[in-house]
């Protein structure tokens, strides 16, 4: 008998039928939905049935958390509605027709960046621990760090920095491959093109940025200056894009017997020359704006407003999809400033969502239903993944989640108020602050105990009180 049988037949009832439904897919615990007709699933009895742990719907695709057992029930749901399986990808293509133009921009951002997060955060944990045994005074009464002290530990910091250099100074070379990969084009040609861009021969961006002079390829009649865009992260954006686009028209005009040799040819030869002509120095331009206004604006006088604001709304944000753009900001802040004082943020708010839900764990303590719920996304949001707590606990409670909100925006504005920054984007939640300056993690960490503190008060104070409070329920306090 098939585990789920019973709430197979549920959910496809409650969401309108096999003919309500586009295209479906699942991901490590969630159901993806394209839905003919959002308003016809009913959110309320599918949130009511035993193994769904809540719902939400995030860039055009209504979103069903199951936890680990998705895969076993999406398998038995696709044979119970008679509907074939679909890749992420037809998902995701199927639900940008439901999206405007903005949110089309940052689903496609999104996409560009989730497979570079694992070698990012590896390399900001990686220049984290050079920092601790570099540059931190541990040694001989505070005057000496480790590698001044010892070999082994001068040659570690040494070696780290092969792979801390591979993730940053090259990350154009992922970027042109990731949107390669996801346009559908060559993607050996999208390497070399990200290759092209940070080629050893030419001038090393941040030396240019001193204020080197570059090298030129001299034609004769124009002359064109060697700026690598080691780091940068809108050129390569532009160029990937641009290459994709170019390759994917010569395939529909140039016959196939021919395109193995006119393709590869004429979409990489023009792209690259106008990478270094036009779409890279005007990509840094655009990435140096943005970070100077960022960077300003969280140093300012008024420093204090815009992190009360980033910290109070990001949790929202990831509602709406739109804190994929917050990685294209990071990453051009380490670009040109060799740190972001924006991720920071973004891992106490992560930790203020799972300290809510450690207060909901508190409150319902006779509840062993909730709690089966509620603990494993305590866990994963301590952890850095936020959406088991946020849609699964504080968005069902309502409470909760501003509570989490107040308790972010709190711990942000003693994060920028005190001038941290971390290294690189790193892994999320507590594991955070191994992403942090050395310098700053005390700070930082005064700044973690806000958003575990604040959060969780907040939660059992307006439970008490009735604020916000939409279901009710037996509080055991």
């Amino acid at each position: 008998m098939a585990k789920f049988s019973n709430e197979v037949l549920e959910l496809l009832a409650f969401i309108g039928g096999k003919e309500n439904i586009a295209t479906v897919s699942h991901c490590a615990t969630r159901l993806r939905f394209v839905l003919k007709d959002p308003k016809k699933a009913d959110i309320e009895k599918i949130e009511g049935i035993k193994v769904v742990k809540g719902t939400f719907t995030q860039a055009g695709q209504f979103q069903i958390i199951i936890g680990n057992d998705v895969s076993t029930f999406y398998n038995e749901f696709i044979q119970k509605a008679g509907i074939g399986a679909a890749s992420k990808d037809e998902v995701k293509k199927a639900a940008r027709q439901n999206l405007n133009l903005l949110q089309r921009l940052i689903s496609h951002l999104g996409e560009i960046f989730a497979p570079l997060i694992p070698a990012i955060v590896v390399g900001g944990l990686i220049l984290g621990f050079r920092n601790v045994i570099g540059d931190i005074k541990l040694l001989e009464e505070g005057t000496k760090s480790l590698t001044e002290v010892s070999q082994f530990w001068s040659g570690v910091h040494h070696f780290l920095w092969l792979i801390g250099e591979a993730v940053f100074f090259f990350l154009p070379v992922g970027i042109t491959w990731s949107i390669s990969k996801k346009m559908g084009t060559t993607q050996i040609l999208g390497i070399i093109l990200g290759i092209t861009l940070v080629s050893p021969q030419l001038l090393n961006a941040y030396a240019v940025a001193g204020g080197a002079e570059a090298p030129v390829w001299n034609f004769g009649f124009t002359q064109i200056k060697m700026i690598g865009y080691q780091a940068q992260v809108i050129p390569a954006i532009l160029a990937g894009f641009v290459l994709a686009n170019l390759e994917i028209k010569l395939r529909d005009i140039v016959p196939d017997y021919i395109s193995m040799i006119v393709v590869p040819f004429f979409g990489l030869v023009p792209t690259v020359l106008l990478a270094h002509v036009v779409l890279g120095p005007v990509g840094w331009a655009i990435g140096s704006v943005i970070s100077d206004v960022v960077y300003t604006g969280l140093t300012s006088s008024l420093g204090w407003l815009f992190a009360a604001i980033f910290g109070f709304t990001y949790a929202p944000l990831v509602i709406t999809g739109l804190h994929h753009m917050t990685n294209a900001i990071d990453l051009q802040l380490m670009s040109e400033l060799g740190g972001t004082n924006l991720w920071p943020m973004i891992a106490l708010s992560n930790i203020a969502q799972g300290s809510a839900v450690l207060a909901m764990i508190y409150l319902n303590k006779n509840d062993e239903e909730e709690k089966q719920v509620s603990i494993p996304a305590a866990i994963s949001c301590y952890l850095g993944v936020t959406e088991p707590a946020m849609f699964g606990i504080n968005l069902k409670y309502v409470y909760p989640f501003l509570a989490a909100m107040i308790g972010s925006a709190t711990a942000a504005v003693l994060s920028v108020g005190t001038g941290v920054m971390a290294n690189s984007i790193g892994v999320g939640g507590l594991p955070g602050i191994l992403s942090i300056q050395p310098q700053h993690m005390l700070t930082f960490a005064i700044a973690m105990l806000a958003a575990i503190v604040v959060p969780f008060l907040l939660t059992i104070a307006f439970a008490k009180k009735k604020i916000l409070v939409k279901k009710e329920k037996e509080m055991a306090a």
